[in-house]
């Protein structure tokens, strides 16, 4: 067996739904899902940070719930439902909420953290449209950023909650 035909038996066929389009790759079964997302797929939204699912930064959801893409293998998100930063800004390119409010109230500093944020962000206001501060601060406590002090991204998602809500009425 030449080493091209070795390396191609190894490679797992997965069909992935992400951001409302589908893709078909072919992934080494060992590939993390933020690898698939950054190198396969080309959506680099998805930031990889400590690749031990502490930081946060690289937090999407798949299949409605906010998951650390660095703890996740490729194959196991086959035929799931993904959502990522990228697929945020709805299809005429306006800005979700959340990343308008990180806009305006100064929520991101070098920005490395703000994808995670923003989908962690994303899940809660999809389950509770009225967090209080502290619910807040608990939502995103598990993901780490090293800039802002966290006051502008409590800051961010309260404006987004708002605007969330007077969009709904």
């Amino acid at each position: 067996m030449t080493e091209k035909t070795a390396e191609s038996s190894r490679l797992k066929t997965i069909t992935l739904k992400v951001n409302h389009k589908e893709y078909t790759v072919d992934v080494e079964p060992r590939m993390l899902l933020s690898d698939v997302l950054r190198d396969e797929l080309r959506l680099t939204g998805t930031h990889v940070g400590c690749e031990h699912g502490v930081c946060g930064a690289c937090t999407i959801m798949i299949d409605g719930r906010p998951v650390r893409s660095c703890l996740v293998f490729g194959v196991q998100a086959d035929q799931a439902n993904l959502l990522t930063v990228e697929g945020l800004e709805s299809e005429d390119g306006e800005l979700h909420p959340l990343q308008k409010g990180f806009w305006e109230k100064h929520g991101l500093q070098c920005g490395f953290c703000t994808p995670g944020m923003l989908m962690t962000a994303c899940h809660l206001l999809e389950h509770n449209p009225h967090p209080s501060r502290e619910e807040i601060r608990e939502a995103i406590s598990g993901n780490l950023c090293r800039c802002t002090g966290y006051q502008g991204i409590v800051d961010a998602v309260e404006y987004a909650a708002k605007e969330m809500r007077e969009r709904a009425e």
